[in-house]
């Protein structure tokens, strides 16, 4: 550990494999010591939770508590959700089957939850022996990518807003930039069955959206034709 900081000079060290022994065992507060008070990246390290056993959503600069945590609520630390692309494996599967497998709109779903309550998500990627990404992981994140070419501003440097998700309607989540709001559609509406909101919303690089307010704000969409996003829909509003 001390080879790969002094070496390396990382931004994030991840500990991980600690749950067969105490943080005792391995060490862990003499490290740490050292890393914040010695090391080459002391005034810039940020370290995860998993140093030990009973360690993990108690200590650390961000918690990972259990893999594919995602508590759905704002929490009062930093946080991250470490999942996988592959339903059960972490690593290459040869004989995995496709429903096995996230969606795009699944894992976006999984991002915009996230980030509304203030997470971080580490995708995992499980690549073959050789190092190889499978055209399955490589369609994910292209379509990943894909979809945050056109939404990005939705989650790139954004915070939780007063509510992260909301209470009106399933599947939309919100995010916040200064005096910018977002909300993420998780479903698409058509045109004749407007989106119920709980805040006057704009489709985000649309003017011609329609809305209007009554007891709740309801959206319509435009044609789905016009509109470049797929899986996810953002909402955008300057207060």
């Amino acid at each position: 550990m001390h080879e790969l900081v002094e070496n390396y000079k990382p931004d994030v060290l991840w500990s991980d494999g600690d749950w067969e022994a105490p943080d005792t065992y391995w060490n862990a507060t003499e490290f740490l010591a050292w890393l914040y008070n010695d090391s080459p990246v002391k005034d810039s390290i940020v370290v995860n939770d998993r140093w030990g056993i009973n360690i993990p959503c108690k200590h650390g600069d961000f918690y990972t508590c259990t893999d594919r945590y995602n508590p759905g609520i704002l929490q009062p630390h930093k946080w991250e959700n470490a999942m996988t692309i592959d339903k059960h494996s972490w690593g290459f599967r040869r004989n995995a089957k496709l429903s096995e497998y996230y969606t795009t709109a699944e894992l976006i779903s999984e991002l915009a939850s996230t980030v509304s309550c203030g997470g971080n998500l580490l995708m995992n990627v499980g690549p073959t022996k050789d190092g190889i990404i499978s055209p399955i992981f490589e369609e994910r994140l292209l379509q990943m990518g894909e979809w945050l070419s056109i939404n990005g501003e939705a989650i790139y440097g954004t915070k939780p807003w007063t509510v992260q998700n909301d209470t009106l309607t399933w599947g939309v989540w919100y995010t916040s930039k200064g005096s910018t709001v977002y909300a993420i559609v998780l479903h698409w509406t058509w045109y004749d069955n407007p989106l119920p909101l709980s805040a006057p919303l704009k489709l985000f690089k649309d003017p011609n959206t329609q809305w209007s307010v009554s007891d709740a704000v309801y959206i319509k969409f435009p044609d789905k034709s016009t509109v470049k996003s797929e899986w996810a829909w953002v909402l955008k509003n300057t207060i």
